[in-house]
C-alpha cells in the first residue's frame, strides 16, 4: 500500500514539475509572443497571463522574452523594484544562449523593452540610450520591423521632451517608409505601428501648438492624425482611447466645449468599464479643467477631487495630479478659502519643482545623445560614418575652392564685359554725333552713296533668295521708296512689317526681302529693328528729355510690342541697357 501511495505521489509531482517546465515549440513561442505584444496595448492583464505562461518554458530564449515582458508590465503598475529584477533576469537568460542571429534579434527586443520601461519611469535619456543600442543591433542584422519600432519609439521620446518639429519630420518619413514596405508586416503589426506613429505625430502637433499657442493649423493637423489613429486602432483600445482623449482636448482648445464635454464623458465611462485607471484619471482631470475654464467651479472641484483620490490609491504624483492641485488652489482662492488654497498650492509647488527639474535634465540628456549618435539608415556602423564624413569634408573643400575660383572668374569677366560695352557705347555715341553733321545731305545723294558701297554687293543672300534675280533699276526703285519711308519715320509704327511695307511701296514681300538682304546685308526684321534702335540712340544723344523716359515708354515710342524685346535689341546694338546708355551720355 505504501509503495502504491509513494508511486502515485511521485507521479503527481513529476507531472506537475513537467507541466511547469514544459518547453514550448517555436510556433507556440511565436504565438505567445504576438499575444503578449497585442495585449500590451489592449488588455495588460491578459498580456501578463501570456507572459507567465511563456515563463514556464525551459528554453532560455523563451524565458528571456517572458521576463522582459513581465518587467515592462510590472513597471506599468509602478512596481519599479520588481521590474528591475525581471529585466536583469531576462539578460541572464539571454547570455546562456549560443551566439546566433536569433540571439542578436532577441537582444534588440530586450533593449527595446528596456527603452519602454525607462520611458515609463520618465527616464527619457536612458530610454533613448536603450533604443540607440538596440537600433544598431537591428541594423546590423537587417531587421526592418524592429528598426521601424525603434524609430517610432525615438520619435515618442522627442515628443515627450518637446522636440516636436523633429518628431513630426521623422514620423512622417517613417509613415511613408512603412507604407512602402507594408509587405514586411502582418496586418495586425501594420495597424499597431501605424496607430502608434499617428498617435505620436498628432501629439507632436498638439504639443507644438501648446508651446506657441499658434498657429491654428497645428490643431487641425493634430485632429487629422488623431482621427487616423482611431482608424488604425479598432483592436487597440488603449491607443483608441488616448486618441479620443486628445481629440476632446482639440475641441476644448478650439472652444468647442460642448463636443469636448461629450467626448470626455464617453471616455470616463469607457475607461471605468475597462479598468483603464490612467485614462480614467486623465478624463476626469480634463472635465475638471473644462468646467474651470467655463467658470463652473463647483463641478470642476468634483472632478479634480476624483483625480486626487485615484492618485492617492495609486500613489502616483503625475501631471494630472499636479495640475489638478494647481486649479484647486485657484478655485479656493476665488472662494476665499485660504486654508484649502494654501494646502493645494503647497502640494503643487512641492511636486512641480521636482517634476520640472527632472524633465529639463532628461531633455538635455536626450538632445546630447541625439547630437552624438546619428541613427539614420545610411550610418550602419561607426566606421562607415567616419568614412562618409571624411569624403564629405573633402568634397566640400573642393567645392568651396571651385566656388571661390568661379566667383573671381565671373567678377573679372563682368569687369571686362563692362569695359567692352562702355567702349562700344562710346564709339556709337561718337559715330552718331558725327552723323548729325551730315544730316543735311540730300536724299538722292544718300541713294547714290548706298549704291557705291562696294562690299554690300558681296554680302551672301539667304537661302530662299538665292535663285531670285531682278533688274537693277527695279532694285534702285525699291531702295528709293524704302529711304522715303525712313525719312518719314514710318518705321516707328508698330505695323512696320514686311507685308505692310511691301504693300506700301507697291511690290511683293519676296522682292522686298531680297532687296533688303542684298543692299543692307540683313533680314527685314533686323533692318526694321536697327532703324528703331538708331532712332532711339539719336534721340538720347540730342534730346535730354528723351533720356528720362522709362524703358517701356521708349519701347512703345518706336513701335516695339514690349520693353523686354526692345531692351534685348538695344543691348545687342550697344552692349548696354537703355538706362546705362542714357546715364553715360
Amino acid at each position: 500500500m505504501r509503495l502504491i501511495i509513494s508511486f502515485l505521489l511521485f507521479f503527481v509531482v513529476n507531472v506537475s514539475f513537467s507541466q511547469q517546465t514544459k518547453e514550448l515549440t517555436e510556433q507556440e513561442y511565436l504565438l505567445l509572443q504576438d499575444k503578449i505584444r497585442l495585449n500590451l496595448n489592449a488588455n495588460r492583464d491578459s498580456a501578463a497571463v501570456y507572459a507567465n505562461e511563456m515563463a514556464k518554458s525551459g528554453n532560455y530564449k523563451h524565458l528571456a522574452f517572458a521576463n522582459v515582458a513581465q518587467a515592462y508590465l510590472l513597471q506599468l503598475k509602478d512596481n519599479t523594484a520588481k521590474s528591475k529584477e525581471k529585466y536583469d533576469q531576462a539578460f541572464k537568460y539571454l547570455e546562456k544562449m549560443p551566439d546566433s542571429k536569433d540571439k542578436d534579434q532577441l537582444k534588440a527586443y530586450l533593449y527595446n523593452y528596456g527603452g519602454l520601461i525607462e520611458g515609463a519611469r520618465g527616464n527619457y535619456s536612458k530610454a533613448l540610450e536603450n533604443y540607440q543600442t538596440g537600433m544598431k543591433i537591428s541594423t546590423n542584422i537587417g531587421d526592418i520591423i524592429q528598426i521601424v519600432k525603434f524609430k517610432s519609439n525615438i520619435a515618442f521620446i522627442n515628443e515627450a521632451i518637446g522636440n516636436y518639429q523633429l518628431a513630426i519630420k521623422n514620423l512622417k518619413q517613417l509613415n511613408t517608409f512603412i507604407d512602402n514596405n507594408e509587405s514586411y508586416f502582418t496586418k495586425q503589426q501594420f495597424n499597431t505601428v501605424k496607430s502608434s506613429n499617428n498617435l505620436t505625430l498628432a501629439a507632436s502637433y498638439e504639443g507644438w501648438y501648446m508651446k506657441n499657442q499658434s498657429p491654428m493649423y497645428l490643431l487641425d493637423s493634430a485632429a487629422y492624425f488623431y482621427k487616423k489613429t482611431v482608424s488604425y486602432s479598432q483592436n487597440l483600445p488603449i491607443n483608441n482611447i488616448k486618441a479620443k482623449i486628445s481629440l476632446g482636448n482639440v475641441y476644448y482648445m478650439k472652444n468647442d466645449y460642448k463636443n469636448a464635454e461629450k467626448t470626455y464623458y464617453n471616455i470616463v465611462f469607457y475607461a471605468k468599464q475597462n479598468n483603464l485607471k490612467r485614462e480614467y484619471k486623465i478624463a476626469n482631470y480634463n472635465l475638471g479643467n473644462l468646467y474651470y475654464e467655463t467658470k463652473k467651479y463647483d463641478k470642476a472641484l468634483v472632478f479634480f477631487k476624483k483625480v486626487d483620490s485615484i492618485s492617492e490609491i495609486d500613489n502616483l504624483r503625475d501631471e494630472s495630479f499636479l495640475k489638478s492641485n494647481y486649479y484647486q488652489a485657484k478655485i479656493y482662492n476665488i472662494y476665499k478659502e485660504p486654508q484649502e488654497a494654501f494646502k493645494h498650492s503647497k502640494i503643487y509647488l512641492d511636486n512641480y519643482e521636482k517634476s520640472e527639474a527632472k524633465l529639463n535634465n532628461e531633455a538635455l540628456e536626450v538632445n546630447y545623445k541625439l547630437g552624438t549618435d546619428d541613427l539614420s539608415d545610411e550610418m550602419v556602423t561607426i566606421q562607415k560614418k567616419y568614412e562618409n564624413d571624411v569624403l564629405l569634408n573633402k568634397a566640400l573643400k573642393v567645392f568651396y575652392v571651385l566656388l571661390v575660383v568661379g566667383i573671381v572668374f565671373l567678377l573679372i569677366k563682368n569687369i571686362i564685359d563692362k569695359n567692352k560695352a562702355h567702349k562700344k557705347m562710346n564709339a556709337l555715341i561718337e559715330e552718331f554725333k558725327a552723323n548729325l553733321e551730315k544730316k543735311s545731305i540730300a536724299e538722292a545723294s544718300e541713294i547714290e552713296e548706298i549704291e557705291q558701297v562696294p562690299d554690300l554687293e558681296e554680302i551672301s543672300l539667304k537661302k530662299e533668295n538665292v535663285a531670285l534675280s531682278i533688274d537693277e533699276a527695279k532694285e534702285n526703285k525699291i531702295v528709293e521708296k524704302l529711304l522715303a519711308l525712313e525719312s518719314k519715320l514710318e518705321y516707328l509704327n508698330a505695323d512696320f512689317t514686311l507685308p505692310y511695307v511691301a504693300k506700301k511701296i507697291k511690290t511683293n514681300t519676296t522682292y522686298l526681302s531680297y532687296v533688303v538682304n542684298k543692299r543692307f546685308g540683313k533680314s527685314f526684321g533686323e533692318y526694321s529693328n536697327e532703324l528703331k534702335i538708331n532712332y532711339v540712340i539719336n534721340e538720347m544723344i540730342t534730346n535730354h528729355m528723351y533720356r528720362k523716359y522709362s524703358t517701356q515708354a521708349i519701347a512703345e515710342s518706336v513701335g516695339f510690342k514690349n520693353a523686354v524685346s526692345f531692351a534685348k535689341s538695344f543691348r545687342k546694338r550697344t552692349g548696354v541697357s537703355p538706362a546705362q546708355f542714357a546715364n553715360n551720355i
